[in-house]
């Protein structure tokens, strides 16, 4: 058995940690479009949407998975092997060395310190339409499709490819979400990110160290600007946290700017714990169509 070794304190603040995020914001507000805000030499975009007219033009590298199995194999082989994992389950060391010998040599993606995915929105319903085909979405009794099971498997492979790609330690990882805006059983308004089934939605916050929302606010006036909620207490209610405690509530809408605020000097730990604080001042960013 090896000996699990102890990180010291230095060891550990001098390795270089990825931003683990999802970006969520309504239909159109342009979240697609933040890839201009990326170094394309050094992103990689996954697109699951197939809508990147947005960002046509944008000469950076693009992978298009359409397939469940296209995902898992993709992010194995950009996170690497689990090695608690069997080598008869997905993300093993034996998924990892199949999926090495039909891609090549895994250093062909050391050039990317971005992985932009876009988005979890397709990602769930890629895995719900396998999740349907499997023995544990029909019933043992009759064989008749059972959507119990096929949503319990849902949340357990979501679960699992984000637990998984989130130890990608070196390298960002942004998912992109859709947010919609609902109404609970007393017609109250409330946001949420749209995927299939609930325990995803549950424990992605829990997962990632950073969320989100794009979004549009107004000034005084009435002037619609769009600008990045990232802050849990927003008078809002938007879905957002800040792992990094470096984040205002209302940041600029420029997610390489974000990042780059997110890597920057750590705040003082009592600052970082003060709460109601009056909200910064309005990034003016107009809308345009």
């Amino acid at each position: 058995m090896g000996k699990l070794p102890i990180i010291t304190a230095d060891q550990r603040m001098a390795e270089r940690h990825g931003i683990k995020g999802v970006l969520i914001g309504p239909v159109g507000i342009g979240k697609t479009s933040q890839l201009w805000t990326l170094d394309p030499q050094t992103t990689l975009f996954v697109d699951m949407e197939a809508g990147d007219l947005a960002v046509e033009g944008w000469p950076g590298d693009t992978l298009r998975p359409r397939t469940w199995d296209e995902i898992r194999d993709f992010s194995v082989f950009i996170g690497g092997p689990n090695p608690a994992l069997r080598n008869d389950q997905y993300y093993s060391t034996a998924h990892y060395q199949a999926v090495v010998a039909q891609f090549g040599d895994p250093a062909a993606l050391d050039k990317y310190e971005t992985v932009y995915i876009d988005s979890i929105t397709v990602a769930a319903r890629l895995c719900f339409q396998w999740c349907k085909g499997q023995p544990q979405a029909f019933s043992e009794k009759n064989g008749k499709p059972d959507l119990r099971g096929a949503y319990g498997l849902l949340g357990q492979e979501m679960i699992g490819w984000l637990t998984h790609i989130q130890h990608t330690r070196n390298k960002n990882i942004w998912f992109v979400g859709i947010l919609n805006k609902l109404l609970d059983d007393f017609n109250r308004p409330y946001f949420a990110l749209q995927l299939e089934g609930s325990k995803t939605g549950l424990e992605l916050p829990g997962i990632v160290d950073q969320v989100v929302t794009l979004t549009e606010l107004s000034t005084e006036s009435g002037q619609l600007y769009r600008a990045f909620v990232c802050t849990t207490l927003n008078p809002w209610g938007y879905p957002a946290k800040d792992r990094s405690g470096r984040l205002t509530m209302v940041e600029e809408p420029h997610l390489g700017r974000l990042m780059a605020k997110i890597s920057g000097p750590v705040r003082p730990i009592l600052e970082r714990l003060e709460y109601g604080q009056p909200a910064p001042a309005e990034t003016t960013t107009p809308v345009s169509n």
